[in-house]
């Protein structure tokens, strides 16, 4: 090791006073895991604590010094902290230290990497990591004791440039190819929660510009088509963001590829979006977005979430765990069920209000007090979890309180029939104070106002880790039919479903007939037809289940 990387190490390892930026800078000063009162000196004395105006005072350099990295780090990915800045021209890794440091192109690329990472702290492996401008102004590292992370830098380099990187990369470089189509297939896993395209559209925007976004379903998974201005943009986004989960524990990323190098957009609504042409029409039956509540989703930087305005407080079951492309800080992260709500709300769905409950109990206003029955609200509310218990108020029978499984089912619910029509009435849905629906007494007749539907068969969350978990979508014009007797005719189907007040515009059978897509005109028809015809006996035994898709016809 020369002279010069021997300084470096020493300078980290003693953490000198001359090298205070380093250590402890406007960068992280804020997060309360740092741990660190003080620096110790090279005699071993704490320094005083640092004051705020001499953080904010170091003096920019295009070296940053990256502490606190886990154990296991590869370069890859401490350079692709880097990537979305400009070009990354050197690296040391520290491993035995868990530090590295990273030099960029520019100075600039530098300023505007640390203050971002100021306002967002950055994750690598789920891990907090924390970034600041070293006293080095540039990095001579020797090549042959640096050979790998130079590797892998060729690699990126080569990427960046257009061209292949050198034959003499090793096989955990493969990754760094060059991109070849500036668009992204994206599959999500896990599916837990539901991921709007104004989701995808704020995380994946952090690697350059979003040009276009296709929604669809294929084999019962989400996936989307997303198309950069450039492909080394997609390349930077693949490397950062696959294998990441939008929400704590679920709904993991995987990105590839697509053989597509250009999209063909014809809507701009929720399931298909071309930024260059805000002038497209939201295609028939489908919902167009509502520009404020995507301009508000978007300017919240404390969280890739964000919060839309108008949201009540998040419900968090117990801690709020952060999210692992959240970027609050200090516990700020959204729970995951508050992040699915506030995605619903960033899709023009949803502007909540009302109580903020802590327990699974929801009240529904403005009903059709002619129309609507325990059973109807159990089957449309049961689509985003178990309905417990219903009870029509006696005193007001446009009300009704609704207990679901636990809170996390009860938002849901919220986020996705609040404001939707149910029997030709817009309904709101907010949480009550009530923890539970209580039960009439025995030998009380409220005339059939209150049910238990704590035992019911037709639950669809029983078992864990269900396949309804990750089928989880809005009310949408399409409709999903499975367990569909073989017997049974595309004619007769949409006969059954035209009975229930609406007009089928589509129908498609899936390959084996057992299940289809079929779609309504309207969503309020889908919706009355789900709420009539979830659980339709067709014969044999064979019961028909309804829920909403995410696809077209």
């Amino acid at each position: 090791m020369d002279g010069y990387v021997s300084s470096i190490v020493s300078d980290v390892a003693v953490g000198v006073k001359r090298g205070s930026d380093e250590l402890l800078s406007g960068s992280h000063y804020t997060s309360p895991s740092t741990g660190m009162s003080g620096i110790v000196t090279a005699n071993g004395n704490d320094s005083k604590k640092l004051r705020v105006e001499d953080r904010m005072d170091a003096t920019p350099s295009r070296v940053l010094h990256i502490r606190k990295l886990p154990n296991e780090v590869s370069e890859t990915e401490v350079i692709a902290l880097g990537l979305p800045f400009g070009k990354v021209t050197n690296i040391l890794m520290l491993k035995g230290k868990n530090q590295a440091f990273l030099e960029l192109g520019t100075e600039e690329a530098a300023i505007t990497m640390v203050n971002y990472y100021t306002a967002v702290t950055p994750h690598v492996r789920n891990v907090p990591v924390f970034i600041q401008y070293s006293n080095h102004k540039e990095l001579k590292t020797d090549n042959a004791l640096n050979q790998r992370a130079q590797a892998v830098l060729q690699a990126v380099t080569a990427v960046q440039a257009g061209g292949t990187p050198t034959s003499g990369t090793t096989a955990s470089e493969s990754a760094l190819t060059p991109a070849p189509s500036p668009v992204l297939r994206i599959i999500i896993d896990n599916m837990f929660y539901p991921v709007t395209l104004d989701v995808l559209q704020q995380i994946f925007s952090k690697f350059g510009t979003v040009m276009k976004i296709i929604t669809f379903t294929k084999n019962n998974q989400f996936q989307a088509l997303l198309q950069f201005s450039d492909p080394v943009n997609a390349q930077q986004a693949k490397l950062s963001l696959d294998g990441q989960n939008i929400y704590n524990a679920c709904c993991t990323l995987r990105i590839d590829f697509s053989k597509l190098v250009n999209l063909n957009v014809k809507y701009n609504n929720d399931k298909s979006r071309d930024y260059t042409r805000p002038e497209l029409p939201a295609g028939d039956g489908q919902p167009s977005v509502d520009p404020t509540a995507a301009a508000g989703f978007s300017k919240d930087t404390s969280s890739l979430l964000g919060t839309p305005s108008g949201m009540v407080t998040p419900y968090t079951s117990g801690a709020a765990f952060p999210s692992t492309l959240s970027f609050a800080q200090s516990g700020g992260a959204l729970s995951p069920l508050s992040a699915a709500a506030a995605a619903a709300a960033a899709a023009g769905r949803v502007a909540l209000s009302g109580h903020t409950g802590s327990g699974g109990v929801l009240l529904v206003s403005n009903l059709n007090e002619e129309m609507v029955t325990p059973q109807s609200l159990f089957t449309l509310f049961g689509v985003y979890g178990d309905a417990q218990r219903v009870k029509i108020l006696y005193n007001k029978k446009d009300s009704a309180l609704i207990q679901m499984a636990d809170a996390n089912q009860a938002q849901l619910a919220m986020s996705h029939l609040n404001g939707q029509k149910m029997y030709g009435k817009i309904i709101r849905v907010t949480l009550s104070k009530h923890q539970t629906v209580q039960l009439p007494r025995e030998g009380l007749d409220d005339q059939g106002l209150t049910k238990d539907f704590t035992n019911s068969p037709l639950h669809r969350f029983k078992k864990p880790g269900s396949k309804n978990f990750q089928n989880i979508f809005p009310p949408s014009a399409t409709l999903h039919l499975s367990n569909i007797p073989q017997n049974v005719t595309e004619d007769d189907l949409r006969l059954l479903f035209s009975n229930s007040g609406g007009t089928v515009k589509a129908f498609k059978f899936f390959q084996d007939h057992r299940m289809a897509l079929l779609q309504m005109s309207t969503v309020e028809e889908a919706i009355q037809a789900l709420i009539d015809l979830h659980n339709y006996n067709m014969g044999d035994n064979h019961h028909l289940r309804v829920s909403f898709s995410k696809s077209t016809i």
